[in-house]
């Protein structure tokens, strides 16, 4: 048997339950993993709460890191014993998972548990945003909502790295410490009464930004587009207050022909190739020290429901891991 978090229902994250499950079996293609460590993203907030249509119970989560337990049939690449993580395993809330090879990272020895279970979701989603749903080019500006999250701060040091600059909203000012930490040329707190468009203008001598990174949804996408030089880019990614409302796309020409795009991972990364030359710059800036994963908050694989609350109740900073090591 394996240990997991099922969501039982559509809920909160009162609807998490941690248990025995039967262990799963790798089928062609296919390892299963012995899992050190998953990590915990807003995905599986809205898996679990029903936003993202599911069936119910299910294991939750889709990404985690560990050692390869056995081989299934036609699996030649990889073998028992081997160091991996993936972005796209769902049920890693557990102490066992099967995991498609095509969806595997090679993991250093050198690299923690926490930082590798840290890196694939928001690190791969960071390296797309930042090199082709907009393509940073040096002396560019973009805005980046939460930037003291755990895509934020990646966002934050890969721009920095190809040469833009960085307009950062955060909510505290302990977050707005750890901005600038990343490399934010301008941090700022939002939240009622705040003008983040005025703020946004006033830092950019009244043209705008080149593209406004935008996680957090409802509650920012007004501004986000208002923020906006004239054929700049809106890239919207996620939605952590709440989902987008249909709007009037006229919007876009309006606001001076802005291009929009609603992207996900899984169109970045449709082949191991290209799974591998993205991860390729991740590890390339954690080996030569100019990308820092930084883990916010570990929680046991048991208390997965705590770390859903701390997540969703914008407590945390940087990436939520949730270790099995011991659990089994």
């Amino acid at each position: 048997m394996t240990q997991a978090v099922r969501a039982m229902q559509a809920g909160g994250p009162e609807v998490l339950e941690f248990g025995e499950v039967p262990t799963p079996k790798p089928g062609a293609g296919e390892v299963l993993v012995d899992v050190e460590a998953a990590g915990v993203n807003f995905i599986d907030t809205y898996r679990r709460s029903g936003v993202y249509p599911m069936e119910y119970p299910h294991i939750v989560g889709s990404e985690g890191t560990g050692r390869i337990a056995e081989v299934g049939e036609g699996v030649e690449s990889w073998q028992v014993g081997d160091r991996v993580a993936w972005h796209e395993g769902p049920g890693s809330y557990a102490t066992q998972v099967v995991v498609n090879t095509d969806n595997l990272l090679r993991v250093p020895e050198g690299v923690s548990a926490e930082v590798a279970a840290a890196m694939p979701l928001q690190g791969l989603t960071a390296q797309y945003l930042a090199t082709s749903s907009h393509e940073i080019k040096p002396g560019q500006t973009a805005l980046v909502h939460a930037g003291a999250g755990g895509v934020g701060l990646l966002l934050t040091q890969i721009i920095k790295h190809l040469g833009g600059n960085v307009i950062s909203t955060v909510s505290t000012e302990e977050k707005a410490e750890l901005a600038r930490k990343a490399g934010a040329d301008n941090v700022f707190l939002y939240g009622e009464g705040v003008d983040i468009t005025a703020k946004v203008k006033e830092l950019t001598d009244g043209e705008g930004v080149d593209v406004a990174y935008d996680g957090v949804g409802k509650d920012t996408f007004d501004a986000s587009l208002a923020s906006i030089k004239p054929l700049g880019s809106m890239v919207l990614f996620g939605g952590a207050s709440g989902q987008v409302p249909p709007f009037d796309i006229q919007r876009l020409n309006s606001s001076g022909g802005i291009f929009l795009s609603r992207p996900s991972l899984a169109w970045f990364v449709r082949s191991s190739e290209e799974l591998a030359k993205r991860s390729a710059m991740l590890f390339n800036g954690v080996e030569h020290g100019w990308l820092n994963f930084r883990v916010g908050a570990t929680f046991a694989l048991a208390d997965a429901a705590e770390a859903h609350r701390a997540l969703e109740g914008r407590k945390t900073t940087g990436k939520v891991v949730l270790l099995s090591r011991g659990t089994y």
